[in-house]
């Protein structure tokens, strides 16, 4: 199945809407895997952040085209590379975005992969500063807490839960 569909001869259905194929499924299985992680509860702020990180990690890890490639485990250990603790993410995913617009992909499902990249930029959640503590081998202190852009928690949590699917 082509990522888009507008269900018409064509590419188009009247001026029909396409639908975000490649989007609803990357969002689909990012859903699936924070569920069953079960680290936050589905509806908070925090599964939200999670579930765009996902969501955003697999489709732009996803070839442009839309094509699915190789599954399985191979795709799991990219989408935990890109989320691991170490890597650049934010980066990636504006170079990512940018070079689909370049390729001329305005479609919905770089549409909807931009607005969910801007709502982790730009929403901002209270949460515990794991980043900023002077001695990695003291406690956390949960009741220390700062304000994060979203994506600072949503890809922990990404990651976390790519390792308990």
């Amino acid at each position: 199945m082509l990522p888009e569909s507008t269900n018409g001869a064509g590419g188009t259905s009247g001026g029909g809407l396409a639908v975000p194929m490649a989007w609803l499924c990357a969002e689909y299985l990012a859903d699936e895997v924070l569920r069953a992680a079960a680290l936050v509860a589905p509806g908070s702020l925090e599964y939200r952040a999670g579930l765009q990180a996902l969501a955003l990690t697999v489709h732009l890890a996803e070839d442009p085209e839309g094509r699915a490639g190789a599954r399985g485990s191979y795709r799991v250990d990219e989408w935990l590379r890109h989320t691991a603790y170490d890597r650049p993410w934010p980066p990636w995913v504006e170079e990512r975005l940018a070079a689909r617009r370049a390729a001329g992909d305005d479609g919905p499902d770089l549409a909807l992969a931009r607005t969910a990249w801007r709502q982790l930029r730009d929403t901002w959640i209270r949460a515990t500063d794991l980043d900023g503590r002077s001695d990695p081998e003291s406690p956390v202190d949960e009741s220390e807490q700062i304000w994060l852009p979203a994506w600072k928690l949503g890809l922990p949590l990404a990651h976390l839960s790519l390792h308990l699917r």
